[in-house]
C-alpha cells in the first residue's frame, strides 16, 4: 500500500457481533472517510456458491469460482450497496442460509488471498481523504500499515444480545451457536481476538453504539495527529 501513503487507512477488526460493521460505518461518516465491509465480499461470494448450486465444501470448486466472482461494493458510508455481477444482493447476504456457508469460503487460504488484494485495489481508488475498513484480518494482514489500528471487541455475551437483536427471527441458541462457529472457523486463519502489536483494543462490552463510536473516533484522531507530527 506505500503507493498511498498520503490517505488515512483506518483497520478495525473483531469477532462476530462485536458491532465493528456498524460502528465502522458511523465512524467513517463522521470524520468523512470511505468505508469498506470486507466481511461482505466473503458473505457474495458465497451467495453466488449457493445460488448456482455449487458445493461450498469443495475447496476446489470454490477457488475456481474466484474466477467468474464480480465483485462490487459502495464505499459511501450513506450509500452502501453489494453486487455479484448484476445482481444487488446487499440484503441477501445477510440472510441465514448464506450465514452458515460464509466459513466455508473463508477458511481457505486461496480466497482469502484473492480477496485481500481485492480489498487493496478498493482502499487505493478510495477518493475520500480516507477509508475504514473493517473485518477480521485488516491490522495484520489487508492493511498491517494502516494510519490507526483497532482491535474492537465484547464479551461473549454481549455479541449474543446485539447479534440476536439483529436478528429477530431466529432464536437466541440458534443465534449464538452461528456466531461461535464462525468464530472457530476463522480463528484457525486468523487470530481477531487478540490485539496484535500496535493495535488498539476498544472493548465496547459496557458502552452503547453511540459511546463506542465517540472511543474509536478517538482513537483515529490520536492515530492521525501522531502520523501528521511523525
Amino acid at each position: 500500500m506505500a503507493h498511498r501513503v498520503s490517505a488515512i487507512v483506518v483497520a478495525i477488526d473483531g469477532p462476530a457481533g462485536s458491532g465493528k460493521s456498524s460502528v465502522s460505518k458511523q465512524v467513517a461518516r463522521e470524520l468523512g472517510y470511505a468505508y469498506l465491509d470486507t466481511g461482505a465480499a466473503y458473505r457474495a461470494l458465497a451467495w453466488m456458491l449457493l445460488d448456482r448450486g455449487l458445493d461450498a465444501e469443495n475447496p476446489l470448486v470454490v477457488v475456481e469460482s474466484l474466477a467468474e466472482f464480480e465483485f462490487a461494493v459502495g464505499t459511501d458510508p450513506d450509500h452502501y450497496f453489494v453486487k455479484v455481477g448484476p445482481d444487488d444482493v446487499t440484503i441477501a447476504i445477510r440472510e441465514p442460509w448464506v450465514t452458515s456457508e460464509v466459513r466455508l469460503v473463508a477458511r481457505l487460504p486461496e480466497v482469502r488471498a484473492y480477496l485481500t488484494a481485492l480489498f487493496r485495489r478498493v482502499v487505493a481508488e478510495a477518493s475520500q481523504p480516507g477509508i475504514v475498513v473493517e473485518g477480521r484480518d485488516i491490522t495484520t494482514v489487508v492493511a498491517p500499515d494502516a494510519t490507526a489500528r483497532i482491535l474492537l471487541t465484547a464479551s461473549e455475551e454481549a455479541r449474543m444480545g446485539r447479534r440476536s437483536a439483529e436478528l429477530v427471527d431466529q432464536s437466541a441458541a440458534v443465534v449464538g451457536e452461528q456466531l461461535r462457529s464462525r468464530d472457530r472457523a476463522d480463528s484457525r486463519v486468523v487470530d481477531f481476538m487478540n490485539a496484535a502489536d500496535g493495535v488498539t483494543t476498544v472493548d465496547s462490552t459496557e458502552l452503547d453504539f453511540g459511546q463506542t463510536v465517540s472511543a474509536v473516533v478517538d482513537v483515529v484522531r490520536t492515530a492521525v495527529m501522531r502520523a501528521s507530527h511523525g
